[in-house]
């Protein structure tokens, strides 16, 4: 038999037929997203502490069969669009030892930016982000015989919801129980030929910045910032929200402000008061929302990855601060429902026209060191966590202590809320400004409500 010569006549890349990644997931934050749970040691524990990170490591590696896509990576594009490549190239896990105790946090009182650094993994933004595992946890062991487990998530990938579910399959499976609620994975929910009709072009409007000298200004947000935590009772909460309903005009089907709505128009208004705003200063509120039960058909609840968009609430800082507190709650409401089926599409076939998505992505700030955040002086930003479920994760040794978000990721203008560990009403939040308008913030917000709590 006579040998047979072969001529290579080419080599080729083959991707997807279909985008994997949705125009939701283009947009915005696509760095990580951290997290942290910490757990004190029972007397017996149902896991040997000597088998915690074995038993980590394969209930992790069985989730991520479901929730596959959170063993890709991210491959560039072009103009500021990447592609998810499910290659299972796997998570991250880390294994440290602290010479600190659980009890060296304070009770987990504390809002210093540093507490908890060295408890979460880093990650090296100057690497190819084909390189970045989307899902880092980092397993640290106390000498109290304690645990954290940090948990980084690209939020490239998955909002809030999607990130919760993934917990708590992962922490469902630890325990040796079956998966309880199975990922919707499907990234072109919204391309169903459904036409957008009526819709004016969306527009990309620049935030509002600060009034007055541009030489003053600069200096201003140089100004070193500082994460205050503040704890809210339910029955301050309850207050609040009967002064929201009684102070601005609504019609008698109107449904009552909601906590959120309540408590974002109150950290607004301390917000504009804190940094001393010019009546005529506008100022500008980003609200994060939900869009799964807002489209036609709604998003299976276990859709899985980002459905969520930042909506704008606008006015004069002098219309919030001489105005009750309804009419902030009113303009946060406003901006809300204008969120239905038509307008998220109406986004999303605006997002897919633009040529260059980069100036809506914050990695290239990351990169440099130069956080510019995406809400500073004279605007903030308030995201809610008060839905998803944050506490009680349990993988095997009891139900976590303590649960906080990564408050060393946020920055100035950038605020959280999120229910406490007992679930009682009460509310904890999270808010970052520039150290100079701090404590003016805690007199105003705690104006007119009883202080019965401890400011950290």
């Amino acid at each position: 038999m006579s040998s047979s010569s072969i001529t290579l006549k080419g080599s080729y890349t083959v991707r997807p037929s279909e985008p994997t990644l949705s125009e939701w997931d283009q947009f915005g934050i696509i760095t990580h997203v951290p997290t942290i749970y910490f757990y004190r040691p029972p007397q017996n524990w149902l896991t040997p502490p000597i088998k915690i990170a074995t038993t980590l490591k394969d209930s992790l590696s069985k989730v991520l069969v479901h929730f596959y896509p959170l063993a890709g990576r991210l491959q560039w594009k072009t103009n500021g669009r990447f592609e998810l490549e499910c290659n299972a190239k796997g998570a991250q896990f880390i294994e440290a030892e602290s010479s600190s105790t659980l009890s060296d946090f304070r009770d987990f009182s504390s809002s210093s930016k540093n507490d908890y650094r060295n408890l979460f993994p880093f990650v090296d933004y100057t690497l190819p982000i084909e390189e970045l595992p989307l899902v880092i946890i980092q397993l640290t062991n106390f000498k109290c015989g304690g645990i954290s487990i940090s948990m980084l998530v690209s939020h490239a990938v998955v909002d809030g919801r999607s990130a919760s579910h993934f917990f708590c399959e992962w922490a469902q499976l630890a325990r040796g129980e079956p998966l309880n609620r199975v990922p919707f994975l499907h990234s072109n929910m919204l391309n169903d030929g459904k036409p957008c009709n009526g819709v004016k072009e969306w527009n990309f409007s620049e935030l509002p910045v600060l009034l007055g000298n541009l030489k003053s200004n600069v200096e201003k947000k140089r100004n070193k910032t500082t994460v205050a935590k503040v704890k809210v009772s339910k029955i301050q909460v309850e207050k609040l929200r009967k002064i929201a309903n009684e102070s601005w005009n609504k019609s008698s089907n109107d449904r009552s402000y909601s906590r959120y709505e309540t408590i974002t128009g109150h950290l607004w208004r301390s917000a504009c008061k804190a940094r001393g705003h010019e009546n005529d200063q506008p100022t500008w509120l980003g609200v994060s929302v939900d869009w799964r039960s807002r489209v036609k058909p709604n998003l299976s609840k276990e859709y899985f990855g980002n459905a969520t968009m930042d909506v704008m609430a606008t006015s004069l800082a002098g219309d919030l601060i001489s105005k009750p507190l309804g009419y902030a709650s009113s303009r946060i409401r406003e901006a809300i429902e204008k969120v239905d089926d038509e307008y998220v599409r109406m986004v999303s076939e605006c997002i897919k026209k633009q040529d260059d998505l980069t100036k809506f992505q914050n990695l290239d700030e990351v990169v440099s060191g130069n956080i510019v955040p995406f809400y500073k002086n004279p605007n903030l930003g308030v995201i809610s966590w008060l839905t998803l479920p944050l506490h009680g994760l349990d993988f095997g040794w009891g139900k976590a202590v303590y649960m906080e978000p990564g408050i060393h990721e946020i920055y100035e203008g950038e605020s959280l809320i999120l229910p406490t560990l007992h679930d009682d009403g009460s509310l904890l939040i999270f808010i970052c400004l520039q150290e100079v308008y701090m404590d003016a913030f805690k007199i105003y917000f705690y104006e007119g409500i009883e202080l019965d709590t401890v400011v950290k």
